[in-house]
């Protein structure tokens, strides 16, 4: 079993500026009960992988250096232990496009999108066998279509009607993003 929760940096104050007051605390405890439970422990066969994303205009630095930053700092202030780290890519959608409209970066972080654009990648993108959960239970195909409300094009909407059969059979949801 694998679980994924998004982090999006290992510090109070980082991750409080992107989430809001108090969501750092709260992913610490239940990434302490996810270890608890045997989630990212060696030979546990229970996967947890953690996810960032920049708060900025930028895109993330180097997935292999931060996933050592994080091990660290997360092991010796926490306790914690996880398997891999991802970083994300942000998707000009929601209030992150509202950011990048007002601080008037919008044109320019288009820019560093399209000329980074890696098709390998793409073909990896968690939305292609991943469902994200929500906090009230929903399912979406990708965060960012939490972010938009476009919950899962299956009968199984929530988690109190998971049906494997039927999520495995549907189509991915797209909004003014696309999965290729």
């Amino acid at each position: 079993m694998v679980v994924i929760s998004s982090l999006p940096f290992y510090t109070q104050g980082r991750t409080g500026r992107q989430r809001g007051d108090g969501v750092f605390d709260d992913s610490i405890k239940a990434l302490q009960l996810l270890n608890k439970a045997g989630f990212g422990k060696e030979g546990s066969g229970l996967i947890l992988n953690l996810v960032y994303n920049p708060a900025g205009a930028f895109l993330p630095p180097a997935q292999s250096a931060l996933e050592k930053e994080y091990k660290k700092a997360l092991m010796d202030r926490f306790g914690i232990e996880f398997n891999d780290l991802f970083t994300n890519t942000n998707l000009p959608v929601s209030r992150y496009l509202d950011y990048l409209v007002k601080s008037g970066n919008y044109e320019s972080y288009m820019e560093k999108l399209v000329n980074s654009y890696n098709p390998v990648a793409a073909a990896n993108k968690m939305c292609r066998n991943t469902i994200s959960i929500g906090w009230d239970g929903f399912l979406y195909d990708c965060d960012f279509n939490q972010m938009l409300d476009l919950k899962v094009s299956s009968s199984s909407k929530h988690i109190s009607d998971f049906d494997v059969a039927s999520l495995n059979s549907r189509d991915i949801k797209v909004g003014q993003h696309q999965v290729s």
